[in-house]
C-alpha cells in the first residue's frame, strides 16, 4: 500500500473542508428556515451531525436527543488498562452543542413513527421531525456462545460501551493472580473498532509487564486475520516476546474450531472440536449489530446492520431517516468513531441540501486510526473512500497507508499523533 504522508492527508483533508464549507455559504437563510432535524444519538456521529447542521445552516432547527448527561468515549478506553487515562478524563459533554443552538434533550427514543415522521420518549414526549438522523451506535447479540449471556456480562465483562464495565475489567485486570491467565474474546466480522481487541492486548500487557510479568494474556479470535496485525505483531514482538515461549500476548485464530460453550464456574471456554481455554480473568466481546432502536424501527436487514444511500446517509428502507456510525452499513469503510464523524459531515451537508432544494453533492469519505502499543510506541492506518458506479462505496487506491513498523522514532511520533489525533476528533464532534 502506497504511503500517505502526513502533509499529503492534512493538505487534502484541509482541501475537503474548505469545500465543504464553500459549498455551504449560499445555503444560510434559504427554505430551510422553518425545518427541523432530530438527532437520536450524541456519539462520535450525532453530535458531529447536529453540530454540522447547524453550522452549515444556522437557520435549521437541530434537536439533539441522548440519555446521558455526559459520554465518555470509546476511543481512547483502553489506555485506562495501561493507566494512561481516567473515565473522568474521558468524558465530554453537550455544552458544545449547546452553544451552537442546538437543543440538547436527555431522554431515551423509544419509538420512530416513520409515517408520521415523529419520535416518541420514554417519558411519553412525542416530538416531531423533517428529518432525523439515527446514530445509535451498537447492540450485541448475546445468543451466540452457550452458557453466556447478558446478565453473566457483570462477570465477564465486554467493555465495548465505556463506562461501568471499563472500569470493572480493569478491576479484575488489576486481581489476577502474579502467574494468571486472561483471555479475550475478539468478536466476528463487523463490529465496533476492529483493532480494539489488539490495542487493548497491548495497554493490558503494558501494565502486566510492569506489575505482574509472569501472567499471560490469550486472545480468542474467530478471524482469521486482523487489523492492522503485521504492525501489532511487530510492536507484540519488540515490547512482549511475542512469539517466545515467555510472551505476555498470545494470538490463536479459531476460525475453524470456533468457541461454542462457556462454562462459567469454571471459567472455562470449550471450542467445536473440545479444547479449553481457562481464564483467572475473562473478556467476553459479544458479535454485534445497529442499535435496538434502529432494529426495532425497521431500519436493519438481515445482516443486523442499517442500509443506506451512499450520497445522502439515507435508509434504504424507510424514507426521511438517515443512519451514521457504527449503525451504518458502510463496508468497506470500517466503525470507526473517525469514520463517524466522516459520515456524519457527508450526511449533515446532504440534509441541508435536501432542506434547501438543493443537488447533493458526489461525497468523499475518511478515516484514520490510531492504536498505541505502548505509551511510545504507535500504529496508524489511512484510507479514504468514494461512491463507486454501482451506488455502493470503494477505497481509494492509493490514497492511504500504514505506519512504519520498526523506526523509533516514527513509532514515538505515531504514539503522539495518536494522542492528538483522539482529542482533536473529540474536539471537532463536541466542542
Amino acid at each position: 500500500m502506497t504511503r500517505l504522508s502526513r502533509r499529503d492527508f492534512l493538505k487534502t483533508g484541509a482541501v475537503s473542508s474548505v469545500a465543504l464549507l464553500n459549498g455551504c455559504q449560499p445555503l444560510f437563510g434559504k427554505a430551510a428556515s422553518k425545518a427541523h432535524v432530530v438527532v437520536v444519538g450524541g456519539g462520535f456521529g450525532g453530535a458531529t451531525a447536529a453540530k454540522y447542521i447547524r453550522y452549515f445552516d444556522p437557520n435549521i432547527r437541530v434537536t439533539l436527543i441522548e440519555p446521558k448527561a455526559k459520554y465518555i468515549t470509546c476511543p481512547a478506553s483502553n489506555w485506562l488498562f495501561a493507566g494512561l487515562a481516567t473515565l473522568d478524563q474521558l468524558s465530554v459533554d453537550y455544552q458544545g452543542l449547546k452553544n451552537y443552538g442546538i437543543e440538547v434533550i436527555s431522554d431515551t427514543v423509544i419509538q420512530i413513527n416513520s409515517k408520521q415522521r415523529s419520535v416518541t420518549l420514554s417519558s411519553q414526549q412525542s416530538i416531531s421531525y423533517d428529518r432525523l438522523v439515527l446514530s445509535p451506535g451498537i447492540d450485541f447479540r448475546w445468543d451466540t456462545l452457550h452458557g453466556f449471556n447478558q446478565e453473566l456480562s457483570q462477570r465477564f465483562p465486554h467493555a465495548w460501551q465505556a463506562g461501568p464495565q471499563t472500569e470493572l475489567l480493569n478491576q479484575q485486570l488489576q486481581a489476577m493472580p502474579d502467574n494468571g491467565t486472561l483471555l479475550i474474546c475478539a468478536p466476528p466480522d463487523p463490529y465496533r473498532c476492529p483493532p480494539g481487541p489488539y490495542e487493548r492486548a497491548s495497554m493490558m500487557a503494558f501494565w502486566l509487564k510492569q506489575h505482574k510479568p509472569r501472567t499471560k494474556i490469550i486472545i480468542l479470535d474467530p478471524k482469521r486475520s486482523f487489523s492492522k496485525q503485521a504492525l501489532f505483531e511487530a510492536g507484540w514482538k519488540q515490547h512482549y516476546g511475542y512469539g517466545s515461549p515467555n510472551s505476555l500476548i498470545e494470538w490463536v485464530s479459531l476460525a475453524d474450531n470456533p468457541l461454542v460453550s462457556l462454562d462459567a464456574e469454571r471459567k472455562t471456554l470449550t471450542t467445536e472440536f473440545g479444547d479449553h481455554f481457562r481464564g483467572d480473568v475473562l473478556n467476553i466481546i459479544p458479535p454485534q449489530t445497529a442499535g435496538k432502536i434502529a432494529i426495532d424501527s425497521g431500519l436493519g436487514n438481515s445482516s443486523g446492520w442499517c442500509p443506506i444511500q451512499p450520497m445522502s446517509a439515507e435508509s434504504s428502507l424507510l424514507p426521511f431517516i438517515h443512519v451514521i456510525g457504527d449503525a451504518g452499513h458502510y463496508s468497506p469503510i470500517p466503525k470507526s468513531a473517525f469514520a463517524a464523524n466522516s459520515e456524519a459531515k457527508v450526511c449533515a451537508l446532504a440534509i441541508v441540501n435536501l432542506l434547501n432544494q438543493q443537488a447533493i453533492s458526489t461525497p468523499n469519505w475518511l478515516n484514520t486510526c490510531y492504536s498505541l502499543i505502548t505509551p511510545e510506541h504507535g500504529i496508524s492506518i489511512t484510507n479514504g473512500y468514494q461512491v463507486n458506479a454501482e451506488n455502493g462505496i470503494t477505497a481509494i487506491k492509493s490514497a492511504g497507508g500504514v505506519s512504519q513498523k520498526t523506526d523509533p522514532a516514527s513509532l514515538a511520533l505515531e504514539a503522539v499523533y495518536t494522542q492528538s489525533a483522539y482529542y482533536n476528533l473529540r474536539s471537532d464532534c463536541f466542542d
